[in-house]
């Protein structure tokens, strides 16, 4: 069965690291037939959360940005592929307001097989906080299963990321999707 897969690239950097690996999870994904969409957040006017809970009655948010037709696309998809670089040991802002302003429909996100993608100078076990922030929102996701986590580990310049093992899993993963 083809699946509708949802990328949200969270790199402030077109052609960063990790929006490199969102890439390759797309090339993996096409290639079987996955109706493959890649949201780069940079190209969005998401403002922050305000905490208002003008959206509990409603399921609207009060602000008008692009966010209220990628919930609509998060909830459509059957998989979420969310990628960030990591900065200070933790998701960039991007991705996490992105996060914070699924509140208004964020229990309709559900039954997703979810992706994690990440990169960093670091190795792979500083990127733990990285990944439980991640696992904090998909467990609020009902019925979310994370399929794969992606890391990117020792990569700084752009490009360095092609010379790593998360290079092919990427690809890889996303051929299993």
């Amino acid at each position: 069965m083809n699946k509708k897969v949802l990328i949200i690239s969270g790199s402030p950097r077109k052609n960063g690291n990790s929006d490199i690996l969102c890439e390759q999870f797309k090339k993996g994904a096409e290639e079987t037939g996955n109706k493959v969409e890649k949201i780069f957040l940079h190209q969005l006017k998401i403002g922050h959360c305000m905490a208002c809970y003008g959206c509990r009655d409603t399921k609207t948010c009060v602000q008008k940005d692009d966010m209220e037709e990628l919930l609509e696309k998060m909830v459509e998809a059957d998989v979420l592929v969310l990628a960030t670089p990591v900065y200070f040991y933790s998701m960039d802002g991007l991705l996490k307001t992105m996060i914070d302003r699924t509140l208004p429909r964020y229990t309709e996100i559900r039954n997703k097989d979810v992706y994690f993608i990440a990169t960093a100078a670091a190795g792979k076990h500083l990127m733990e906080r990285t990944k439980e922030a991640l696992e904090g929102f998909t467990d609020c996701l009902p019925g979310a299963k994370v399929k794969a986590e992606i890391y990117g580990e020792g990569v700084y310049q752009k490009g360095e990321v092609e010379n790593t093992p998360a290079y092919i899993e990427a690809y890889e993963a996303g051929k299993a999707v």
